[in-house]
């Protein structure tokens, strides 16, 4: 492949990357975003709700007009859409504006990665290897989009995860044109879709929302870690996710087999995040492995099985976004208010330990009070959320002689806190484990390699 031809798979790739990297990119950011807003958890999901509803819907009919010899053009106005859009949310002023400026985004974004199917392909002069390096892309971004916005967001802000997108995706925009001939119309009739490839990726997506969304959540808000050291920790998962790859070529189980496979270790990661023995964020790590194993062994091997061998080839690729992107959806629908739930039913039960320790104190009986009433109005300012009771402390200003034992029962009432939000989040991780594990069953009608089911 000549220089050209690969700075063109390069920056196609790239902008796919980036596209399907928004899926979760904002992930780490949503506690800075739900504090700023002043929201609680269930409005913020919106942020990633919105983008992957409207990515799912809107793939297929962008793929349609790609089919029609449009790709180049139609990925032009859709890098420019998604530019416009992410300069939207970076500047957006309300959590309500941040949401439209992200479905805007995923109109545009669902331009650009049906059309770089295309595009890819024709710069590659290679069907297969044109699919691959669009799955790859795909893969690549959705998996390390959370830990490069979590970097972000702690060392700039979070609104600098929208306005960097601006440029990057727009290097794209001269390749897109330039390609604009190399596309040819296809026409005739369309296969149908392949139900059990689209089924198991939307299942693994809808599990695969508790690995990225829950877990940051859990790190950040329940466990009160940093942006960064969430970030940090969740690099597990994409690492283990490239790892997998490879290595399911080398074995060469067939596409059946890594899905069963990859359905398994999925499910297995999350039910060990489901059953932490305590906030140590290191817990996390075995369990992220075993879900990058699995992610590496099955979004790419299922994308190439719904493609193969169907025409035409930009229509499949909408369907294969449109299922993992409603996976993603129904995810987020289902498990939000299984947490929310199980946090609010935990709120109670946290009162009442809160209480506990504040009288087991040795302050004394006007601190006790100063204490108690701070905390209660925390907790009840900060209802749908894991409250933060340093608050509490900074405004009760006890005497100097007090700041050990006043530091020493904030010690204990974090660690209560770190115990009841861990619980709270038992039921979605188990929830999304179950989801996984639904995805053996359509992943046992697979074909592999000349048709065999």
């Amino acid at each position: 492949m000549t220089r050209a031809p690969r700075a063109a798979v390069a920056l196609l790739s790239l902008a796919v990357g980036i596209v399907l990297a928004d899926s979760a990119i904002v992930t780490l950011a949503l506690p800075s975003i739900l504090r700023e807003f002043d929201a609680e958890v269930s409005q913020v999901a919106w942020v990633l709700t919105g983008f992957n509803l409207v990515l799912a819907v809107a793939a297929v009919p962008a793929a349609k007009i790609c089919t029609r010899g449009a790709a180049g053009s139609a990925g032009a106005v859709g890098l420019v859409a998604f530019a416009a859009a992410s300069a939207g949310c970076a500047l957006a002023g309300s959590l309500e504006i941040l949401i439209a400026s992200r479905v805007a985004q995923a109109i545009g974004g669902a331009l650009v990665i049906a059309s770089c199917l295309e595009l890819l392909v024709a710069v590659s002069r290679d069907e297969r290897q044109g699919v691959a390096r669009w799955a790859a892309a795909g893969v690549a971004g959705a998996a390390v989009g959370p830990v490069i916005g979590g970097l972000m967001t702690e060392a700039i802000s979070w609104q600098s995860i929208f306005f960097v997108q601006v440029p990057l995706v727009l290097l794209a925009f001269p390749v897109s044109l330039s390609l604009r001939s190399r596309v040819e119309r296809q026409d005739g009739p369309s296969d149908r879709p392949d139900i059990p490839s689209n089924l198991a990726l939307a299942l693994l997506s809808a599990a695969l929302t508790a690995a990225l969304f829950l877990l940051v959540l859990l790190l950040v808000e329940g466990w009160r870690r940093s942006p960064a050291l969430a970030a940090v920790t969740v690099t597990a998962m994409p690492v283990a996710a490239v790892i997998a790859g490879p290595l399911a070529m080398r074995l060469r189980a067939g596409t059946r087999a890594e899905a069963i496979a990859g359905a398994i270790l999925v499910g297995g990661g999350l039910a060990c995040l489901g059953f932490l023995p305590d906030a140590n964020p290191a817990w996390t790590v075995p369990a992220q492995i075993l879900i990058g194993f699995g992610l590496g062994l099955t979004v790419d091997a299922l994308t190439q099985s719904a493609l193969r061998d169907r025409v035409p080839r930009a229509l499949h690729g909408g369907w294969t976004i449109a299922a993992r992107h409603g996976g993603i959806v129904v995810g987020l629908l289902i498990l939000t208010p299984i947490f929310t739930a199980d946090l609010r039913d935990a709120r109670v039960p946290a009162q009442e330990a809160i209480a506990a320790q504040v009288i087991d104190s040795g302050l004394p009986a006007s601190s006790k009070l100063k204490l108690a009433e701070g905390l209660g109005d925390q907790l009840d300012a900060e209802q749908g959320q894991v409250p933060d009771l340093s608050r509490a402390f900074e405004t009760a200003r006890l005497p100097a002689a007090q700041a050990a034992q006043a530091a020493a029962l904030e010690v204990r009432l974090d660690d209560q806190l770190e115990r009841a939000a861990t619980r709270a989040f038992r039921d979605a991780f188990l929830a999304g484990a179950l989801l996984a594990l639904l995805a053996i069953i359509p992943a046992v009608f697979l074909r592999e390699k000349g048709g065999q089911v």
